[in-house]
């Protein structure tokens, strides 16, 4: 006899989106973080130059950020404090042992006010917040394809205002 028990994690939203440049990506970005209501954590994930740091630039942005959005490569995190919230761009790609987190203070970021972007995140493994969405960028002939999994009842929540 077989058990079907579905998990709540199939019954979540995903979205898929075919961008035809950087305007693109940062207008779907744009878009995304102006229906964010509540603190969040993003995974983002693709090859080098697929448009992650792009898309963050896009969402910090887009919540009222005016001045420059640096890329966090080598400072592994750029802050963000804006009116309504404090908003964290990691990039874990040059972090060389995930336990470099933990001396950095990573579970202070993951505050209800926060908002985190986390590129490269498989590098942080077990040190991170559970994602509430995961965005993956990928190249295509066309540009590049961004895929959206909602991963918790709040990232659900967002990617149903995107409709």
């Amino acid at each position: 006899m077989s058990n079907s028990i579905t998990s709540p994690i199939e019954d979540l939203p995903s979205r898929h989106y075919d961008l035809i440049d950087e305007q693109a990506t940062v207008a779907l970005a744009e878009k995304l973080s102006q229906r964010c209501h509540q603190g969040m954590v993003i995974y983002l994930e693709g090859d080098l130059g697929a448009g992650k740091t792009t898309f963050s630039r896009g969402f910090i942005r887009g919540l009222g950020h005016k001045g420059k959005v640096k890329s966090p490569t080598y400072t592994l995190v750029e802050p963000y404090e804006l009116a309504q919230w404090r908003v964290f761009h990691f990039d874990l790609y040059r972090l060389s042992d995930p336990e470099e987190l933990e001396f950095m203070g990573i579970r202070d970021y993951f505050d209800a006010d926060c908002i985190c972007l986390i590129e490269w995140p498989d590098k942080g493994a077990g040190l991170l917040a559970l994602a509430d969405l995961h965005i993956s960028i990928e190249y295509t002939q066309a540009g590049r394809a961004l895929s959206m999994q909602a991963k918790s009842a709040k990232g659900s929540d967002l990617l149903k205002l995107l409709d």
